[in-house]
C-alpha cells in the first residue's frame, strides 16, 4: 500500500519522500497530463506544458511522456533542486517555512505529496534510483484527446475549449488585458488543435500504438478529460477498446465531464462501461447564478440532477468534484461544500469528494486580487468546517487548511505576476467584455461586488 495504517500525510512525506530529496515528487515520472491536439505534455496539471517532439514518437511511442524535459527535471529532483515549473507547489511550501505558519505542529501539504502517495514505495524507490534518461512507464495518465467542449468558463480560454473559439471568431480578442501575458483571450490558440477531425494525428496515433501494445499492461489509472471528453470519438473509441478486451487490461479508466448533457449520455456511458472500474470527475465550485456565470455554458439544475442521478447509479467507484478556486466562487464556495457534505452523509462518505485547486492563471482571476474584508469573510465562513472534520477525508481537509491559509498568507498569485492594481484593472476589463459577449451581468450577480467592482 502507498501509505501504512494510521500514517498521516505529513508521517507519509518524512518517510518516504524527504528521505529521498527535498524536492522529490513521483508524478515526473509516473503521472502525466498530455493533450493529443496540440501535442503537448507536462507531469500534472500545475506545472506549463511543452511540445512533444513529434519525430520521436514515430518510433518510440513512450516519448509523448518522456520528453528532454521531464528527464531534465527528474534529474534536478534526484538532486533536490526545485525545478521551476513546479512553482504552485513550492509557494504552497514556503507558507510553512515562518514557525507561525505552522498547524498543529505539521507543515502545510502541498500536491506533490498527493501526486506521490498514490504510488507504491518500491516504485518510488526504483524511480529515484533510476537513470533520469530512462523511459519510465507511466502508471497514471491524463489524456486530452480534443478541446470539443459545450462549455465556456471564464477562467478557461480557446486553447481547451471550442465554445471559447466560437467567441473569439465571433468577437473578436479581449482587449486591454495588461496581465495576459500568454495572450489566452486574444486569438483562437489554432496550435491547440493541429489537426481536423478527418486528419490523421500522429500523437492520438502514438498513443492508440504505444497503449494496445503494453501501456494498458501497466497503467493502474487513465483518465480522459477535455474539452469535454464526452463529446470526442477518440473516447469512445478507448471505451469500445475496453468493451472488446474485457479482461486484457487492469487499468481503471477515469473520465472528466462538465455533466453538461441530457441524462441519456450519462446513461449511455454508464451501460458502455459496465464491468470497468469508472471514476467520474466533475468541476464546479459555486452555487447557482454564481455558477452559471463563471462557468458559461452551464444548467445549475442540470448539474445538480446529474450529481444525483450518478450518485444513486451506485455504478462509479468514485464521483469527484474539482473547484477551481477563483475570485468568482468566494462567496458561495462555503455553501457549495456545505452541498458536498450533504450528499455525503446521504449517499457515504467515499461516495463522492471534492479538491480546492486554486487558481493562478489566469492571474488576474486570483482570488487574491479581492479585497481584505471579501478574503477574511471567505476565511470565516470556511474555518466553520473545522467542526466537520470527521466528515471529511484527510485531503480534503488538509486542502481546505492550505486555502484558509493561503487567503490569510500569500500576496501574489505567481512569481512575476503583476501589481495587485494592473491585476485588478484586468480583472474589470475583462468581465465588463465577458458580460456583453456572453449576455450576463456580473453587478447583478455578485451585489457582495459591486462597491469594490465600480471603484476599479
Amino acid at each position: 500500500m502507498p501509505k501504512i495504517a494510521n500514517e498521516s500525510d505529513y508521517q507519509y512525506k518524512r518517510r518516504v519522500i524527504d528521505i529521498k530529496s527535498a524536492s522529490f515528487c513521483g508524478a515526473k515520472w509516473y503521472n502525466a497530463t498530455i493533450w493529443l491536439g496540440s501535442g503537448q505534455t507536462t507531469s500534472c496539471h500545475h506545472p506549463l506544458p511543452h511540445a512533444i517532439d513529434v519525430e520521436a514518437i514515430k518510433t518510440n511511442p513512450r516519448a509523448i511522456h518522456n520528453t528532454p524535459r521531464k528527464k531534465e527535471e527528474r534529474a534536478m529532483m534526484q538532486r533536490g533542486e526545485r525545478p521551476s515549473g513546479c512553482e504552485y507547489c513550492w509557494k504552497i511550501e514556503d507558507i510553512a517555512m515562518e514557525p507561525d505558519h505552522v498547524l498543529n505542529g505539521d507543515e502545510i501539504i502541498s500536491d506533490r505529496v498527493y501526486k506521490t502517495v498514490i504510488y507504491e514505495d518500491k516504485d518510488l524507490d526504483e524511480a529515484f534510483n533510476t537513470s533520469p534518461e530512462q523511459d519510465i512507464n507511466l502508471q497514471t495518465l491524463e489524456i486530452a484527446f480534443d478541446r470539443a467542449c459545450q462549455f465556456a468558463c471564464s477562467y478557461c480560454n480557446p486553447a481547451f475549449s471550442s465554445t471559447w473559439v466560437k467567441d473569439i471568431r465571433r468577437n473578436g480578442g479581449y482587449t486591454n488585458l495588461v496581465s495576459d501575458g500568454r495572450n489566452h483571450f486574444t486569438h483562437e490558440h489554432p496550435s491547440s488543435q493541429l489537426y481536423t477531425i478527418t486528419d490523421v494525428n500522429p500523437y492520438v496515433e502514438a498513443f492508440f500504438r504505444w497503449w494496445e501494445t503494453d501501456l494498458h499492461k501497466t497503467l493502474k489509472e487513465l483518465r480522459i478529460t477535455g474539452g469535454e471528453p464526452l463529446m470526442s470519438g477518440y473516447t469512445w473509441r478507448l471505451i469500445n477498446w475496453f468493451q472488446a478486451n474485457r479482461g486484457k487490461s487492469s487499468t481503471r479508466l477515469a473520465i472528466n465531464s462538465n455533466l453538461g448533457f441530457e441524462q441519456d449520455k450519462l446513461e449511455r456511458l454508464l451501460d458502455a462501461t459496465e464491468g470497468i472500474e469508472l471514476d467520474l470527475y466533475t468541476s464546479n465550485e459555486s452555487i447557482g447564478r454564481h455558477a452559471i456565470y463563471i462557468r458559461d455554458g452551464l444548467d445549475w439544475d442540470q448539474w445538480c440532477n446529474n450529481v444525483t442521478y450518478l450518485l444513486e447509479s451506485k455504478k462509479l467507484r468514485g464521483l469527484h468534484v474539482m473547484c477551481t478556486i477563483n475570485a468568482l466562487c468566494l462567496i458561495s464556495l462555503p455553501e457549495f461544500l456545505g452541498m458536498i457534505i450533504r450528499l455525503k452523509n446521504k449517499y457515504g462518505k467515499d461516495s463522492i469528494n471534492f479538491s480546492l485547486n486554486i487558481l493562478r492563471f489566469p492571474s488576474f482571476q486570483s482570488p487574491l486580487i479581492l479585497p481584505l474584508e471579501i478574503r477574511d469573510e471567505a476565511v470565516r465562513q470556511l474555518s466553520l468546517f473545522g467542526n466537520l472534520q470527521h466528515e471529511l477525508h484527510e485531503f480534503e481537509f488538509n486542502q481546505l487548511v492550505r486555502l484558509i491559509k493561503y487567503l490569510k498568507e500569500v500576496d501574489s498569485p505567481h512569481s512575476g505576476a503583476l501589481s495587485k492594481e494592473i491585476l485588478q484593472r484586468d480583472f474589470k476589463n475583462f468581465y465588463e467584455q465577458y458580460d456583453q459577449r456572453r449576455d450576463k451581468n456580473f453587478r447583478e450577480t455578485f451585489p457582495q461586488l459591486v462597491e469594490w467592482y465600480d471603484k476599479l
